[in-house]
């Protein structure tokens, strides 16, 4: 069973080291994501994502909500995405003449906010890996093959791997993803 964001706050708040590493395995991708998509590095998305874990560790006793701990990650997120991205653009050198540095400058992405458009579409995309996370291991599982992996897994290959009939696959897809849809009415999607 899911635990809510509530309840694994409060087992944060309690000490409980399984509930904090749960918290922060739901939220990692969307945490990266966000500063990769502010231009950042692989190192400095690292570095973003460790920032925002521990100041949603200095912050903890401040949770009251856990409704607003996406909305608190995310804004935390591009608020020290845009802090490294402004760090790094001071460490570029400016010598004089030097149309080289100056053009790698102008290249900096602008501390504009993140279009609306990309995060709503990364919102949305963690709501979807939230509810599947609440899919059994057999949906999981099947809409992972049919819809993630490189390369595309043939039905006969999906049913080797799941075994079971080639026959099933397509009402047990349909089954899982009016699960997943249920899923995902329920957490207002």
């Amino acid at each position: 069973m899911k635990l809510s964001d509530g309840t694994l706050v409060q087992g944060c708040q309690a000490g409980d080291r399984h509930a904090w590493e749960a918290l922060i395995l739901r939220y990692e991708r969307l945490l990266w994501g966000i500063a990769l998509r502010c231009g950042l590095s692989e190192d400095d998305a690292d570095d973003v994502f460790q920032t925002v874990c521990v100041k949603l560790l200095d912050n903890l006793d401040k949770l009251r909500d856990d409704g607003h701990l996406k909305g608190w990650l995310i804004t935390t997120a591009k608020h020290e995405a845009w802090r490294v991205q402004r760090l790094r653009r001071r460490q570029v050198s400016l010598s004089d003449g030097d149309d080289e540095s100056y053009d790698a400058l102008e290249a900096q992405p602008a501390d504009d906010p993140l279009p609306g458009e990309v995060l709503l579409h990364m919102e949305e995309e963690q709501m979807v890996r939230l509810a599947l996370e609440e899919l059994g291991d057999n949906c999981r599982t099947l809409i992972r093959l049919l819809y993630h992996s490189d390369p595309i897994c043939s039905y006969s290959e999906i049913a080797r791997i799941m075994q079971i009939s080639e026959g099933a696959i397509g009402p047990t897809r349909a089954r899982c993803l009016q699960k997943l849809k249920k899923i995902l009415l329920q957490q207002g999607f």
